[in-house]
């Protein structure tokens, strides 16, 4: 359509020259006479080639809205310049009057061009679908049995094949890395900035761009079942769905045309005959308040929005699957956030360290229980040994079930134990700070060393550093921060004071979690849930907008009507941000596109002309693009707010 509409513009441009030269009345005005004898006929020949050739598609328009007894701008536009070209043509062939050649063809002109205009911004707030689609590589480097590599489409690779990926190449397809360390690019996908570390059995994405290392794949996902094909099918879900905005503006554009045709005809006819000033005054009066009043800028103000507004949440791994549900989100009032996983890690870290001998510093009472703890494979075994650098061997390793573990390490014999193991074998460790780390429910471990506690570490599920900020953003909205898990209430009660939450519900089986979020919304207010879990799947189909952690079970994915590719709760406070703007851009187009009329439609009936003040059909084009083109400029204006 883009291509079409070029193509008809030049062509019809060309031809506009000699109709120009032609027309006497720019003839008189310039004071030239370049008249000859059927110079007429050859001026409406050409005029007729614009009008077929250049008015094609607004006729066919015209056509097809007729037809399906909905009148909307191609309608207006159709009218107005068969009207134009039937009275001009008529002044040929003897009827009295001027023509208004030069206006008919400029007035197509000036249309084509807008919508050319028009198109090529569409496709623009579009383009992210084709960027998408480009990163697949056509070609994998597809490993043998025997080690050799060949070349083969990517349309071919089937789950369980072994590719190898070299550095600077994208991942052809979604699989794990089998054998070697590199980073990823994954900035086209996920909005995330910074290349992220891949080793063996982490997952990496098609499309994504492989760093330093190259690497085996196992491929696990192909085509259609792709991480990326999931994200341009629900990006084009997403713009082509019916926004309740839309609507609107549809039946907006509805009673204009109805409005704008009666107009025109109480134009025609009170020139006609209340203030008689010619036929060809009238017709042209007639057909400027139809060109004027094209309510195209209405039928481009919200779909343009649609389209910028999806495109720019998919760049930033923001996908929405539900329209509606996504312009709601401007709404909310209460959002409720699942505990981990969305605004917990949902791993273990340590968040604090006792000393109980002066003698001793953090670091290597650290080093010591993470040289023990490294043979476990326990989540908080495994989260202290993380905390280390140093390579200590342990000797004489022995796991004391249920209680910890210990072993010799640098010739000192090292324990990390419960607080079960220390009442059984009546080893007094009564610092006053363990009591307030249990009240916040946190996992403590004691390391003794050669038999003698020496401190204890602290361990939970670590707070998401994002997490704090998203919330204070989230209350400066104006919208309730809610959480609500299963988890312990002083656990529950220590992340809440962590990140700043207004109300902490714990405790609540997954089953209840759905009936939580009805009671929330008993109260009044319009709610959201963010989660990732598949017991969060229930309360996120239960909430007015459900936005699901990405990095969380395809069951609450599914459920959700957002999901945040980059697991990132301060996207939340983005989404809704974006919604907002994308509905204030909705509004300020809405308004630009019908509130012109206010002024143009009179002046371009003749209300004004006692005062000099007559807007011509080619003038009244110009402004209507004009009006359309502000539109277009103003949708692609919208930006996602990150702060």
């Amino acid at each position: 359509m883009v291509s079409d509409f070029k193509r008809r513009f030049w062509i019809c441009l060309i031809l506009t020259v000699p109709v120009l030269i032609l027309s006497p009345m720019l003839q008189d005005s310039l004071g030239l006479s370049l008249r000859f004898a059927g110079d007429g006929y050859v001026l409406a020949a050409i005029s007729s080639a614009i009008y077929f050739y250049g008015g094609w598609p607004f006729l066919t328009g015209l056509k097809h809205e007729l037809s399906g007894r909905n009148p909307g701008m191609m309608t207006l536009i159709g009218v107005a310049i068969t009207a134009a070209y039937a009275y001009s043509l008529a002044t040929v062939f003897g009827l009295s009057g001027m023509d208004f050649f030069w206006e008919l063809v400029t007035l197509i002109d000036i249309m084509l061009l807008g919508h050319w205009i028009e198109m090529r911004s569409v496709m623009g707030a579009g383009a992210a679908l084709e960027k998408l689609a480009a990163l697949i590589p056509d070609m994998a480097h597809l490993l043998g049995d025997d080690g050799g590599t060949r070349d083969v489409a990517v349309s071919a690779l089937k789950s369980g094949d072994r590719i190898l990926v070299k550095p600077g190449e994208r991942f052809p397809a979604d699989g794990v890395i089998e054998k070697g360390r590199t980073s990823a690019n994954e900035a086209m996908l996920t909005g995330e900035s910074r290349p992220v570390a891949k080793a063996e059995n982490d997952p990496v994405i098609g499309g994504a761009i492989n760093g330093e290392g190259a690497v085996t794949v196992s491929v696990r996902h192909t085509g259609s079942d792709t991480f990326l094909s999931g994200v341009i099918k629900l990006v084009a879900d997403a713009q082509a769905s019916k926004s309740r905005t839309q609507d609107i503006a549809n039946r907006a554009a509805f009673w204009l045309t109805v409005s704008a045709l009666s107009v025109s005809a109480a134009t025609l006819l009170a020139w006609l005959f209340l203030a008689p000033s010619g036929l060809s005054f009238a017709i042209e009066r007639a057909v400027t308040v139809l060109v004027i009043s094209c309510p195209h800028a209405l039928g481009l103000a919200v779909p343009l929005v649609v389209a910028v507004s999806t495109s720019i949440a998919a760049a930033n791994g923001l996908l929405i699957r539900d329209r509606s549900a996504f312009e709601n989100a401007r709404r909310t009032q209460a959002i409720v956030f699942d505990k981990t996983g969305t605004l917990t890690k949902g791993a273990f870290g340590i968040t604090d360290i006792l000393l109980f001998d002066p003698g001793m510093d953090e670091k290597t009472l650290v080093d010591y229980a993470a040289a023990v703890e490294r043979n476990s494979e326990h989540p908080i075994a495994k989260a202290i040994a993380a905390r280390s650098a140093e390579p200590w061997v342990v000797d004489n390793f022995r796991a004391i079930p249920g209680k910890g573990a210990e072993g010799d390490v640098k010739g000192r014999a090292v324990k990390t134990v419960s607080p079960g193991y220390l009442a059984e074998h009546k080893i007094a460790a009564g610092d006053p700070r363990i009591a307030e780390l249990n009240r916040q429910g946190k996992s403590v471990i004691f390391v003794l060393i050669d038999g003698a506690p020496k401190g204890a570490i602290a361990l939970a599920d670590m707070v998401r550093p994002e997490s704090a900020p998203a919330i204070a953003r989230l209350k400066a909205m104006g919208i309730r921060c809610i959480m609500l898990t299963g988890d312990k209430r002083e656990v529950a009660e220590w992340v809440g004071a962590q990140v700043g939450m207004d109300e902490v519900i714990a405790e609540i089986l997954p089953g209840g979690k759905a009936e939580t979020i009805r009671e929330v919304q008993a109260r009044g207010l319009v709610t959201a849930m963010t989660g990732d879990g598949v017991n969060d799947a229930p309360a996120l189909a239960q909430a007015d907008i459900g936005i699901a952690i990405g990095a969380g079970t395809d069951v609450a994915i599914e459920a959700a009507d957002i999901v945040l590719v980059r697991s990132n709760p301060a996207d939340v406070a983005a989404v809704i941000g974006l919604a907002k703007a994308t509905y204030g851009k909705m509004i300020q187009n809405l308004v630009w596109a019908t509130g012109y009329n206010v002024i143009a439609i009179p002046a371009a009936a003749g209300v004004l002309a006692h005062w000099g003040i007559v807007l011509g059909p080619a003038v009244g084009a110009v402004l209507m693009s004009a009006s359309t083109v502000i539109c277009a400029v103003n949708a692609r204006l919208l930006h996602l707010d990150r702060r």
